[in-house]
């Protein structure tokens, strides 16, 4: 008879194993007793200020492309649209520096990559073909309107992301 498991159950089993990864550096959590390898908390340090920083942008840019798009969707669809990308980008981000660890990391790393290309690109596209953009984004002119934050934030993270102490 085959035996039933629910996706909570999965879910768990699959959590607890991250947590054991995470904890000792192993995939089965045998060899390093979890206090021999603590945790990387990104959280402090020069990373309470970018979780910080990172929780302000994902308020903004969700609350400015939520509001855009109820009130003015038909004017400028695609700066909407890039505006909830930003902040579904900021808030991964935001959480990846909030959970800490060396997964978290990493994908907070390649996270702020992709923000950065996303920056440059829209903010040149947004410099070049101005009409493509009625509205603008929180990206547009590399973030002009947010005093140059969105470009100097995901370089600022990279570099301490990459410099910071690994446990």
């Amino acid at each position: 008879m085959a035996e039933y498991r629910s996706a909570s159950d999965a879910t768990a089993a699959e959590a607890a194993a991250e947590t054991a990864a995470e904890t000792d550096g192993t995939a089965g959590g045998a060899t390093a007793p979890a206090a021999a390898r603590p945790r990387f908390d990104l959280g402090q340090g020069p990373g309470r200020l970018l979780v910080w920083l990172y929780g302000v942008f994902t308020v903004a840019a969700a609350s400015r492309s939520i509001v855009q798009t109820i009130l003015d969707f038909d004017r400028a669809p695609l700066a909407y649209l890039l505006s909830a990308a930003a902040a579904v980008v900021y808030a991964f981000i935001t959480y990846s520096l909030v959970r800490g660890g060396e997964q978290a990391r990493r994908a907070a790393l390649v996270c702020c990559a992709a923000e950065l290309a996303g920056v440059l690109i829209v903010g040149t596209w947004t410099l070049v073909e101005p009409s493509a953009f009625p509205d603008s984004t929180v990206w547009s002119g590399y973030g002009m309107g947010y005093l140059f934050i969105p470009v100097l934030l995901p370089l600022s993270a990279m570099v301490w992301l990459r410099r910071a102490p690994r446990g």
